[in-house]
């Protein structure tokens, strides 16, 4: 730490003696130091001037003296560019990071120089364009602001206040703001320069004095109220109290005047450290610690008029550019890839973080260097909504899937009229409406999304339709009955008689012997089943999950016989089904739509009663083997407004 940083940091902390007292660890301001400025380099230059990058700087920081000692450290940098050959780096960190630090802290003096310092070296042409101008008026300014004060002086006078005014010009930079603002010369910058009338109050009095002397003065000038600032009802948060006011003096030219006190103008020129001084902080150990806190959180904490203070609620993170993105606490690589862009979100399927492979769901933590990976075959999904956390990464994930999810109805209509249109099917939306409620559907969009998941059969939907059709003709009334008491019989023996040999084997391999499948739970091929001797010595043939089974056991184990199937040996089964659900204009026709359509399997009956909406019934089919049972059952059961579907 040079001589003319330790100048610079007694300016800062008002004075010598409180300096000593505060930067005595030179190695945590190192280390300190060192964090920094490894990331200043990891970060865009477009990035150091934010909102964003401010707050990680303050948070990397851990300590209030290394923020001072690298705005002193910035200062003396500068003052020493060559102006052939400056830096653009430093020179951009001294005008977007470490002057806006400055003015937070309330070190005006120090703001003041770093911006007039960067813009002599950034603009080099526009800085001293601005200084000889302001230097070739100068005593024409002089001589206005000397009419203007006298005529203030004399008023004064007649009050008992205790004053003195200073006057200044404004600094280059701010002349420059102004210029680039209003898009003017120098010469169309009314108000160039500035008076400050400073009294000398008692501490109980400075309000009331500082307004006395705002009365005379707006009584003398007319003002213009939005330039009016009251900075006395309602200090800034680095302690900076002031009243301005700014006046059309003579020959119709807006001058500035700050009103304020002796303290004021103290806290005004040394910032912080003046504002704590005054609340009784001294240059000890105890209170130098409590000055630093206090300093902190005043530099945390932000005003209107200054960047925003750290939130610790966020996360700062980099992209591999060094581009700079706030996030709050918790965000995961999917919010900050919707942060960077929405079709980097739509299409990300993971990332890097420090050179790791890391999933959607991964957490961020500040300071992370994060590569997203994208592919075009990847799209939102739902459970998206479930990883984000950022209104605006579930608000586009939300928007995508309402799109492909509109997009996907689209092909779905697009589908059933290319159907409709081969099979040469008239088109008519009444129809279509009232065949899509036949099946269940009470919205429209349900319907086609269940088309587009290939969970409603397009052919099973146009022989609904067709049926709707002979329906609303008059043509074809009986197939689009309700279920309501709706019974089939068909003629035929429930007690089919087996004898053929090689169907199954009995006990110890023996053929050829007669049996026959037990009504109570309807064997068929592919069921484990066992052989029961009856009263009669016939023997019938039992499933094994047979509800009778264990009564028989018990009655009678020594008439159990081993049974399995030889071959299927093209023999059908009856079995019963039993099937309840939704009752529905066409739910039978459905039924037995699906039935019909199935090879070498027979609906021999269908007996259905439905009830306030709803039906229930049994369905008996004839059918080779479990495998087709287990088909049908799958079938049955995708039907609209079919429930349940179980064997008897």
């Amino acid at each position: 730490m040079n001589d003319e940083i330790r100048d610079i940091l007694a300016t800062m902390v008002g004075g010598e003696e409180t300096r000593d007292a505060m930067f005595t660890d030179t190695k945590m301001i190192d280390e300190g130091a060192t964090r920094l400025s490894g990331l200043l380099a990891s970060v865009s230059p477009s990035s150091i001037g934010t909102e964003n990058f401010l707050s990680l700087f303050i948070t990397t920081a851990g300590d209030i003296r290394t923020i001072l000692y690298m705005i002193a450290r910035c200062l003396t940098d500068i003052r020493r560019y060559d102006t052939e050959n400056p830096n653009p780096v430093l020179v951009s960190e001294a005008a977007n990071l470490y002057a806006p630090l400055a003015h937070k802290l309330g070190l005006y003096m120090v703001k003041t120089e770093l911006e007039d310092l960067s813009l002599k070296y950034s603009e080099h042409d526009v800085y001293y364009h601005i200084a000889h101008e302001l230097n070739q008026k100068k005593r024409e300014r002089e001589e206005y602001i000397a009419r203007f004060v006298e005529s203030i002086d004399k008023r004064l006078k007649q009050t008992t206040l205790k004053y003195h005014i200073k006057q200044r010009t404004k600094s280059i930079h701010s002349i420059w703001q102004k210029m680039q603002k209003q898009k003017v010369d120098v010469d169309g910058v009314f108000d160039l320069f500035a008076l400050r009338i400073i009294l000398d109050s008692a501490p109980e009095r400075e309000h009331a004095d500082c307004w006395q002397v705002f009365s005379i003065i707006t009584d003398m000038y007319q003002s213009n109220p939005k330039r009016m600032r009251d900075w006395l009802s309602s200090p800034k948060s680095n302690g900076y109290e002031s009243l301005h006011i700014t006046v059309l003096g003579p020959d119709n030219r807006w001058v500035e005047v700050q009103i304020r006190t002796e303290r004021m103008d103290d806290i005004a020129e040394h910032g912080l450290a003046a504002h704590w001084r005054y609340k009784g902080i001294k240059s000890t150990e105890g209170g130098i610690e409590a000055w630093m806190t206090n300093i902190r959180a005043a530099l945390e904490a932000g005003d209107k008029d200054s960047l925003t203070g750290l939130v610790e609620d966020e996360v700062f993170v980099f992209t591999p550019r060094g581009d700079l993105f706030r996030l709050p606490m918790g965000a995961t690589l999917l919010d900050f890839a919707y942060a960077v862009h929405t079709q980097v979100g739509n299409h990300c399927t993971g990332g890097l973080i420090g050179g790791r492979h890391v999933t959607l769901k991964q957490k961020l933590q500040s300071g992370d260097h994060v590569e997203i990976h994208t592919s075009n075959n990847q799209s939102p999904k739902q459970d998206w909504l479930n990883i984000a956390t950022t209104s605006r990464a579930r608000a586009k994930i939300r928007q995508s899937l309402k799109e492909a999810e509109a997009g996907r109805i689209t092909l779905a209509k697009e589908l059933l009229e290319r159907k409709m249109k081969n099979r040469k099917v008239e088109y008519s939306e009444p129809t279509l409406m009232h065949t899509i409620k036949r099946l269940g559907y009470k919205v429209v969009t349900d319907f086609y999304r269940a088309i587009a998941e290939e969970k409603q059969d397009i052919n099973q939907m146009l022989e609904a339709y067709l049926s709707q059709q002979r329906h609303e003709r008059g043509e074809d009334e009986v197939e689009t009955r309700s279920a309501a008491d709706y019974i089939m019989q068909q003629d035929a023996d429930d007690e089919r008689h087996h004898s053929s040999g090689d169907v199954l084997v009995i006990d110890q391999n023996l053929k050829g012997v007669d049996f026959q499948l037990a009504k109570c739970c309807r064997p068929i091929y592919g069921d484990e089943v066992f052989g029961f001797i009856s009263a009669t010595g016939g023997i019938k043939i039992h499933r094994v999950d047979c509800p009778n089974a264990r009564a028989m056991r018990d009655r009678a184990p020594y008439r159990f016989v081993k049974a399995r199937w030889a071959s299927k040996h093209g023999n059908q089964y009856s079995i019963t089904l039993h099937i309840v659900g939704q009752d529905d204009m066409g739910i039978v026709n459905n039924i037995t739509s699906i039935i019909s359509k199935e090879e070498k399997m027979l609906m021999r009956s269908i007996n259905i009663d439905s009830n306030d909406g709803l039906f229930s019934g049994h369905l008996t089919v004839m059918l080779e083997d479990t495998d087709r049972l287990t088909s049908l059952i799958k079938k049955l059961k995708t039907i609209r407004g079919v429930k349940n579907v179980t064997r008897v």
